[in-house]
Formats: C-alpha cells, sequence, structure tokens
C-alpha cells in the first residue's frame, strides 16, 4: 500500500503493525497526508515451539515502502517490548528517535551495542513537553508504570486528537517522581478527544493497581525476618523502582548487594548514570568480592524471574553459574508474577532451587506496572474519548477493555476491536477499517535476521519430533553404477545399537527400490532420490509410526 490517496486525505490513518494479538512486538503508526510518526518498536521473545529463535520483530515493510514519509519514532518507555527492535529496523527506517531521558539512556545503550549511535538522531523530551513532526504534534504526559519516566502522548493531528496512554498504571506514591499528570488528562479531554488508545494488559483485574511502595514495606518484612540468610531476589531488569527498594531494604539491614545478570547490570548502571537510582556509598560491590562477606550480610539482585533458561537465576538453580552456587541458607524471592507462557518455566526453576535446599518466597511481592479496571474507567472518565480503541494485550485483555468501554456509555460502534495491519481510517464523523498492509514477526537467530522462516521452524520442529535419516550412495560416473551403498546414517531417530534389524531391512527397501528403478532404466537423480525418499519413509511409518527427516546423497566418481 503506497501513498495515501486524495480521497481520504482529511482523515487520520492508524496502522497497528504488531502488539494486539500478543504481548511485545508493540508498534503503530500514524499517517495524516505526507507525515507518518511511529509510536514504539518493540520486540517479542519466541514461543516454544521457536525452536532456536531468539528473538521476534516487526515487519516494517510498510514503513519501508514510504521511508519519505516516517517523521520518527516516539517511544512511550524503555521496556523491551517498546523499545527492542529499534537497532534492527533503524537499520531499514532511519528516523529520529523521540523520548524521555531514561528511555533514550537505554535506548542508546543497544544502538551503542549495534554500531549505530552516530548514525541516529536521537532527543530527550520533557513530561509537559510537545514537539511537531509534519503535520502532528505530539506532547508528552507523564504516567507511572514499573520503570521510571513512562508517558502517555497525546497526538495532535488536523483530524482530530489521540490520545495513547502507553503501559500505564495509576500511583499516587510512586517510588521515583511524580504521579500521573492526571490533570493534565482532564484538560485534554475537556478539548475533545477523537480516541482513547488504552493498555489493556490488567482489563481482566477488578479494583487497582497497589502502589510499588508497597513492595518496600513487603521488603523490610522479609529482611527481618531472614537476618541469617543470604537473600537471593530475582526480578524484571528494567523495574528500577523495584531495584530501589530491594537497596533501600539492604542498606537499612546492613547488607552488601551485588547486581547480577547483563541486562540488570546495563540498566542499573544506566540508572544510576542519569541519577533515577540512588545507592548509599560502599552498598553495592563486584560479584568478586562476594567471598568476603558472610552470605547474611549480602543480597543478590538477578534477572531470570522469568525461568529463562540463559539467565542469571536458571544458571544457579542448574549449577552451572560460574561464580554463585545456591546453598540451603539461601532465601529466593520472586519479585516478579509469570508472564502468561512463562508460568511453565517459572515452576522448574523454583523446584530445581527447593531440590538444592533454599528456601522459595514467591508470594505478595510483587504489584503489576499496568491499569486495572477502575484506573482505566478514570483514564475513559477523563480524556472523555469518541472513540475507544482498546491495544497492548492478548485478544482477551483488549475485549476485557471493550465492556468497560461499554460500560461506561460509549456506544459499540464506536469501539474499534482491529488486527496487526488494518488500516482505520478515523475522524469525527466515522472510523472505518479500510484496506490491510503487510505485518507479521520476523525472526532473530543469531546475527541472522529474517533468515529463518516458517519453512525452516518447520523442518526444525520435524528434526526435534522424529529425527534425520540420511541415504548415502557413490554411483559411477558414465555407467550409472552403484560403488558403495546406499548406507544409512540416522540421528535423533533410533537408538542405533538396539535397531540393526529395522537399519538392515530398510536398507534391503531402499536396494529394491534401487533395483526396480535401473530395470525401468530411471537414469535421473531427483526421480531416483525422490523414490527412496517415499519408499523408505512409508517402510519407517509402518515399523515405527514417526516420519523422520529423509536426506538421500548421491555422490559421483
Amino acid at each position: 500500500m503506497k501513498k495515501t490517496e486524495t480521497a481520504s486525505a482529511s482523515k487520520l490513518k492508524i496502522i497497528p503493525l504488531g502488539g494486539l494479538e500478543q504481548i511485545g512486538l508493540n508498534i503503530t503508526a500514524f499517517e495524516y497526508e505526507d507525515s507518518i510518526v511511529v509510536v514504539d518498536c518493540g520486540l517479542a521473545f519466541p514461543e516454544d515451539d521457536m525452536l532456536g529463535i531468539d528473538l521476534c520483530i516487526p515487519d516494517v515493510t510498510y514503513l519501508k515502502e514510504n521511508i519519505s514519509r516516517v517523521k520518527g519514532f516516539v517511544i512511550t518507555h524503555g521496556h523491551e517490548d517498546h523499545i527492542g527492535a529499534l537497532p534492527y529496523i533503524l537499520k531499514e527506517v532511519n528516523a529520529p528517535i523521540y523520548a524521555t531521558k531514561l528511555t533514550i539512556g537505554l535506548i542508546d545503550h543497544k544502538l551503542e551495542e549495534h554500531g549505530l549511535l552516530k548514525n541516529v538522531k536521537r532527543k530527550v523530551i520533557k513530561h509537559g513537553q510537545s514537539i511537531n513532526l509534519g503535520q502532528f504534534r505530539i506532547e508528552f504526559i507523564k504516567t507511572n508504570h514499573s520503570i521510571a519516566d513512562a508517558s502517555a502522548l497525546a497526538i495532535y493531528s488536523p483530524a482530530g486528537i489521540v490520545v495513547h496512554t502507553g503501559d500505564f498504571k495509576v500511583d499516587y506514591t510512586p517510588v521515583f517522581g511524580d504521579a500521573i499528570d492526571l490533570q493534565r488528562f482532564g484538560e485534554i479531554g475537556k478539548k475533545g478527544v477523537l480516541a482513547l488508545m488504552c493498555d489493556s494488559t490488567n482489563a481482566e483485574r477488578p479494583g487497582f493497581t497497589n502502589s510499588e511502595k508497597t513492595i518496600g514495606k513487603v521488603f523490610d518484612t522479609l529482611f527481618s525476618e531472614h537476618t541469617r540468610n543470604r537473600i537471593i531476589i530475582a526480578t524484571f531488569a528494567s523495574n528500577v523502582d523495584r531495584v530501589q527498594q530491594i537497596i533501600n531494604s539492604s542498606h537499612k539491614y546492613g547488607r552488601k548487594v551485588v547486581v547480577e545478570g547483563r541486562s540488570m547490570i546495563n540498566v542499573i548502571e544506566t540508572a544510576q548514570e542519569l541519577g533515577y537510582i540512588k545507592v548509599p556509598e560502599h552498598t553495592l560491590i563486584d560479584i568478586s568480592q562476594l567471598k568476603n562477606y558472610p552470605d547474611e550480610k549480602t543480597v543478590i539482585i538477578t534477572t531470570g524471574s522469568q525461568g529463562e533458561s540463559m539467565a542469571a537465576l536458571s544458571r544457579m538453580a542448574q549449577d552451572i553459574h560460574r561464580k554463585i552456587r545456591i546453598k540451603p541458607n539461601d532465601t529466593i524471592i520472586f519479585s516478579s508474577n509469570p508472564i502468561p507462557g512463562n508460568e511453565k518455566a517459572v515452576s522448574r526453576v523454583i523446584n530445581e532451587l527447593e531440590d538444592k535446599g533454599a528456601e522459595v518466597i514467591f508470594q505478595d511481592v510483587h504489584v503489576s506496572g499496568h491499569a486495572c479496571r477502575e484506573e482505566i474507567k478514570l483514564i475513559y472518565s477523563l480524556v472523555k474519548p469518541r472513540y475507544a480503541i482498546p491495544v497492548h494485550g492478548e485478544p482477551r485483555h483488549r475485549h476485557a477493555q471493550a465492556e468497560i468501554a461499554s460500560e461506561l456509555g460509549i456506544p459499540k460502534s464506536n469501539i474499534i476491536m482491529f488486527h496487526s495491519g488494518d488500516v482505520l481510517e478515523i475522524d469525527h464523523e466515522s472510523a472505518q477499517i479500510k484496506g490491510h498492509v503487510q505485518t507479521g514477526s520476523i525472526y532473530v537467530d543469531g546475527l541472522g535476521v529474517g533468515d529463518v522462516g516458517n519453512v525452516v521452524l518447520r523442518d526444525r520442529q520435524k528434526l526435534a519430533e522424529d529425527g534425520i535419516v540420511i541415504i548415502v550412495m557413490t554411483f559411477e560416473k558414465g555407467t550409472g553404477q552403484v560403488l558403495a551403498g546406499p548406507d544409512i546414517i540416522s540421528r535423533g531417530f533410533v537408538y542405533v545399537r538396539e535397531s540393526d534389524i529395522l537399519l538392515e531391512d530398510s536398507t534391503e527397501v531402499l536396494e529394491d527400490t534401487l533395483d526396480n528403478l535401473f530395470e525401468r532404466g530411471v537414469r535421473d537423480w531427483s526421480k531416483i532420490k525422490n523414490t527412496l525418499r517415499d519408499n523408505l519413509s512409508d517402510y519407517l511409518w509402518k515399523k515405527t509410526k514417526r516420519r523422520p527427516m529423509i536426506l538421500p546423497v548421491i555422490m559421483e566418481v
């Protein structure tokens, strides 16, 4: 889909390029005539069946096709599902980035790793400030979330104002900085808001989300109850306020703190440099200094609260961490809830830690960074949008928010449930989905971006489930006579030593097939390969009810 048609020039287009079918991959394009502004640019972590995939990034073909009109990326906050894809996408769509101080700090760290720092323009925006990007004016509004410096956006276009909440909660007593600027939401609401795009993550949960500050008291209680234990706390790397509270409690109870896990170290360093975290002198120590202090005088803050196999806590649980071993005297606190889909991985790590004799605590040591139903109602009541567009979350979360909007009197026809790739054309008269653009996930595997597609994943799945059988043969050049083979090599299919008869019979099937082909005068290699593959596949299915991948290899000498 190329440049906007004149007929719909006066309408605003909202095009989600990801983030509406899952948690993660958040990226939305706002388009008015010759201007496109992109809000967020996040990644998603792979599903269980995406074997070997490190992460997923959004397909931005639409932005590449319209690159001359892309005015910039506007980022709501510094979580991976909102900034993680930037280093990959900027290589193809290089546009300026606008965000608050901590968010830019975290983005800079990523760009530096990818060698992009000099090529990309970045600008720090303060809450309350506005920027002009083509036909748009974008105002940053202070919100609260599980990372400091989160923003909602008021997107002013000639077609009307769209308020995008970003990820938010209403926290009247935040650990760092000010409470959410509810007054500004109300003032913008009075101007007349065309549409509200609101975070749906906790839309199924009743009531209000607790303040982050309540967790400080929980830590104090746990520290006072475990004065003779080493304490290990797993939390999200990006939850700077949580880390601040752990450091406060550690200092209060005379403990030294070690930060472990690459992403955790990066975020804490950036937050310290920019003044978003205050660490009392001599509280933080290097991991190599742990041995100089008794266990009951130390706290380890680590990544791995989601059971990720390569994160520091998982490596400790499996005894493969180079510096830290779990001891029976350890108290391990999970200061997070499992993200939907991670429950099994988290449970596995907890069991491994319990097996080593450690005490694991995972109740009441976390508050969410997302708004529950009453906070969502509050934002709707202040903003008073004409249209409700639930975003950020799985379909069930967004449908739960649609119910809230309906309860608050927004007509069903004004509640927009759309999908990634849909082009929503909207103004005060109407909001309609007009067309679709290319979207989807691009897989990153090691250094390869997009070189692993669904076909490769299907092959990996097949190899993982049924293994591989390789048929090796040597033909004489010219005569086409078989000089060696057919030999069978298998991996991940059957245990060779105990399956002699099966493999001997399989070789016989191949020999019979070859005789038959030669009798019929077939000399075409691809025909020989296909027939050998099909016949062996049928035979192995009959005998084992498995279909391994079969690769015939023919050499000519």
